[in-house]
């Protein structure tokens, strides 16, 4: 019957699906606005949301060269948490974490946010000692954080080879129970949506090709789609901030490199939780549809490639298999690059430039993804007020100048 082949499921579709309703919209550009925000991921679309929300701002147009999602957004292991031992970094991340709580119902669009708990492993007397310093240290913020043994890591994660024969032995784990995941092209397009909403222009393939200043203010942004105007530029670009400074004559202090990611064939539930090892270098999380996500490191060049490196790739599937020796019959689906933009202290860079009325929000690493409302939310009230945030006030531009930098390469782990 025509209903079972292929042209009938055409048709159905056609009938049902082609007088969609648009989610926002596609205006053309206006002549100028009173702030542009370079970027349409989502610390982008956040940061036009909470100016729009909480701020009235309104006259906002968030540019993006491609698609909405379709840089770091789209290629993350959408892994939360906030369990970082600088004071500067652990409120902002349990500030967002907070936001992550509720942010389906802020929005009114679900964005699978699952808390299904992150488990950071220690495998050395070393490991064992830095991870109970960060949990104390947590627990002094007052973020939750428990120290686990072996043998309660293994009664979590049954599926793991905590044998003390194993050549990276389980010795113990720190554990989040309210870090889990979210589904990144949810969060993506919540916030576009929530923005467009309140008034703000979402313009898509329209590509920044320069940055207009005068007198030492900017002025707007060349781009694919002619000049606009701006009272301010927010530029929330991930790894193309360094490329973005430039066209401002400005150098930051940032390196772009590729970080790698994996997805398995589809399998029934078996993990229940983030599982991170910075030792074994790697970290793995089950998504709903019951894809292995797998995360490594950077790779050790800087580029703008998004695609994996083989040798990242065959080191990481080594390490998972050797926590969960079972996942060694499991089928790769597809792989893949992302571009992060890295500072010296493995944290982020929130605020003002030399240039008036050029901010830019960057150099967010690998830990990108968990801090999108947080991110948004200070970055938006920095420019409302054109002062730093309290909570984004340590992550300015000029700290790299005074040497009060704030180090994260520790709690940063194996990429987050």
């Amino acid at each position: 019957m025509e209903r079972y082949s292929l042209l009938g499921l055409v048709r159905h579709a056609r009938h049902y699906h082609e007088n969609w309703q648009r989610v926002w919209r596609d205006p053309a550009p206006k002549k100028a606005y009173d702030t542009v925000i370079v970027g349409g991921g989502g610390h982008g679309l956040a940061t036009a949301y909470y100016l729009a929300k909480v701020h009235g701002v309104t006259d906002v147009a968030v540019v993006e060269k491609g698609w909405l999602g379709g840089g770091n957004t789209g290629r993350n292991t959408t892994i939360i948490r906030s369990n970082y031992l600088r004071d500067g970094s652990s409120h902002l991340y349990e500030f967002s974490l907070k936001l992550w709580e509720g942010l389906s119902q802020e929005l009114n669009f679900n964005v699978m946010f699952s808390p299904r708990g992150v488990l950071y492993l220690g495998h050395t007397l070393h490991d064992m000692r830095e991870i109970e310093r960060r949990v104390n240290a947590n627990r002094l913020n007052g973020i939750d954080a428990e120290l686990l043994s072996a043998a309660e890591v293994q009664k979590l994660v049954p599926l793991m080879n905590c044998s003390p024969d194993a050549r990276y032995p389980v010795l113990g784990a720190s554990l989040q129970r309210r870090g889990g995941i979210a589904r990144h092209d949810a969060v993506a397009w919540g916030f576009a949506r929530a923005a467009d909403a309140q008034g703000v222009d979402i313009l898509q393939r329209t590509e920044v090709t320069g940055i207009r200043c005068d007198n030492g203010a900017v002025t707007g942004v060349e781009t694919s789609r002619g000049f606009i105007g701006a009272r301010k530029v927010a530029c929330v670009a991930a790894g193309n901030s360094g490329v973005l400074a430039a066209m401002a004559g400005l150098k930051l202090p940032i390196e772009s490199r590729p970080l790698q990611a994996l997805v398995s064939e589809p399998l029934k539930p078996c993990l229940d939780v983030v599982v991170q090892s910075s030792g074994v270098h790697c970290y793995v999380s089950q998504a709903d549809k019951g894809d292995l996500v797998i995360g490594a490191g950077t790779d050790s060049y800087n580029g703008y490639g998004q695609r994996g490196s083989f040798s990242v790739i065959e080191h990481t599937l080594q390490a998972v298999c050797e926590l969960f020796p079972a996942f060694s019959r499991v089928r790769m689906n597809r792989h893949w690059g992302g571009i992060v933009d890295i500072c010296p202290d493995a944290c982020p860079i929130i605020g003002e430039t030399p240039v008036r009325g050029l901010y830019f929000n960057c150099g967010w690493g690998t830990g990108g993804f968990k801090a999108t409302p947080g991110s948004g939310y200070v970055f938006a009230d920095t420019l409302a007020h054109e002062r730093p945030h309290p909570l984004a006030a340590p992550f300015s531009l000029d700290r790299f100048a005074t040497g009060a930098l704030v180090d994260e390469h520790g709690a940063a782990g194996v990429a987050h």
